[in-house]
């Protein structure tokens, strides 16, 4: 057993989650702020143009300069934290994270708020694959740390969930700067909570090969390019040369990375990992769960608004069974797995996403309650999801790629969350002639509109399917294994 580990027992037996509260504390309001982010500023897009005289092109870089360098960075710092510490990461990112926010009150041109949009992106990225990492050193016991990884993915998901309400009310009295700049006492809170909580790095568990300087540029030009892509389908539409010069290289950049790695001696992420059946399954499910979360965030919203004409606040509110549903269903996560085991749980739960999505592709359109269902079968599932399939992930893989690890779980699902939303969006622009704005000003178009919500829907309720099938089929093996 680790020193490191043992240091963590001796000054926090792992007995429960109280007994290690700075940690927890610490680790869920860094998963918080990051899933908070972007969804808080997307309310204060209006303002924020009229303010700084923004164009349609600036809010564009406002909003995805953050998620790019946020999903295409976090595997390039994961594997540097396993091999100069992921504690010591997290608090490096933290204090750059709180500098980066607190620039916004010297902004006064769109140039600047999304160079310090980028500049939080990376810093957010720098802390990420720490969150669950970190986690995993402060128990041994798996009912434990199954609790601790629900309830810090159940913080993250529900302030996602209700960002926009928080971001409409923050802008009520407050100036939209104010979204940003509040960041700066969370990230100041787990900083202290992190450096306390958590003992500081072992070296003799940090990976040791040389870190890949090219593979990682590599690796992350493809997840930068693969993400722009998905971007640049929503904005643009697939009529334009961007998507598909993205598109090209991203696939390019794809081909010379996995080259890269098999050749180099020190690869930046081993291959062979994701043959691992746990690993593997466990990922599958999690982009099964981003597709969900982009099919239902991108769609729910506009219907609620643009067809049935419901104010921001009543969508808002018509949103709540899903942070219900995340709350409520919390304490249950470890019963329900201790009985089914994870693996069966984490395809219930996966199951459960596509439940959700065909209830709202089928029978969304046509009375609120469907989409109520809808919102609690995915809510649902999701919860589960992103509890066991965290830990499974992590369980699978050697000690010394733990960042690395958590990196990859959180890209699976930031990539397919993108895919997602590209998909719904190309088929309703196709489906839609003229603005999204124009939906409510005649039958005909809000029929149009749902039509292609329930086409983009099923597809992504296909594309999930197959992955809950392709991953159950994955944990059979492991089971195989076990038995």
């Amino acid at each position: 057993m680790s020193a490191t580990v043992l240091e963590a027992r001796e000054k926090a037996p792992a007995t429960s989650l109280w007994a290690v509260w700075p940690a927890i504390l610490g680790l869920s309001v860094v998963f918080l702020v990051e899933m908070l982010d972007n969804s808080v500023l997307s309310v204060a897009l209006p303002t924020i143009a009229r303010e700084l005289h923004a164009t349609a092109s600036d809010l564009q870089w406002i909003t995805s300069g953050y998620s790019l360098l946020f999903g295409g960075l976090m595997i390039a710092f994961g594997a540097i934290a396993d091999r100069y510490g992921t504690r010591r990461m997290m608090l490096i990112g933290l204090s750059l994270f709180a500098l980066a926010s607190l620039a916004v009150l010297f902004v006064r041109t769109p140039g600047e708020l999304i160079a310090v949009r980028a500049a939080i992106g990376i810093t957010a990225a720098m802390t990420a694959p720490g969150t669950m990492a970190l986690c995993f050193r402060l128990f041994d016991q798996e009912n434990l740390l199954m609790r601790a990884t629900s309830f810090i993915a159940t913080v993250g998901l529900v302030g996602m969930a209700i960002g926009p309400t928080v971001g409409g009310l923050v802008l009520q009295v407050l100036p939209w700067q104010t979204l940003l700049v509040m960041n700066v006492p969370i990230a100041v809170l787990a900083f202290f909570c992190i450096r306390r909580g958590i003992p500081a790095d072992n070296p003799a568990q940090r990976n040791t090969t040389p870190l890949d300087l090219f593979g990682a540029m590599l690796g992350t030009t493809t997840l930068l390019l693969t993400l722009w892509t998905a971007t640049l389908a929503v904005e643009d539409g697939w009529g334009h040369a961007a998507p598909w010069l993205s598109a090209a290289g991203a696939i390019a950049s794809a081909v010379a990375f996995v080259v890269r790695e098999r050749r180099t001696a020190h690869p930046i992420f081993d291959f062979a990992l994701i043959k691992r059946p746990a690993v593997s399954a466990s990922l599958a499910y999690e982009a099964a769960m981003g597709l969900g979360m982009a099919a239902i965030a991108y769609s729910v919203s506009l219907q609620l608004q643009l067809v049935w004409g419901w104010s921001p606040a009543q969508a808002a509110l018509g949103n709540l069974p899903q942070v219900v549903v995340l709350i409520a269903i919390g304490p249950f996560v470890e019963k329900i797995a201790d009985k089914l085991g994870t693996q069966r749980a984490g395809a219930l739960g996966a199951a459960s996403v596509v439940a959700g999505l065909l209830v709202y592709a089928l029978l969304g359109r046509y009375d609120y309650v469907f989409i109520a269902i809808a919102l609690a079968l995915t809510a649902a599932g999701m919860r589960v999801v992103a509890t066991i399939a965290g830990v499974t992930v992590m369980r699978g893989l050697p000690e010394d790629q733990t960042s690395t690890g958590a990196a990859l779980s959180d890209t699976s699902q930031e990539v397919a969350g993108s895919v997602g939303m590209a998909v719904t969006g190309t088929i309703v622009a196709a489906a839609i002639a003229g603005s999204l704005t124009s939906i409510g000003g005649s039958a005909a178009a809000a029929h149009e509109f749902e039509n292609a919500v329930t086409t983009a829907t099923l597809v992504l309720t296909a594309i999930c399917a197959a992955l809950v099938i392709w991953a159950a089929r994955r944990s059979t093996k492991v089971e195989e294994v076990a038995a």
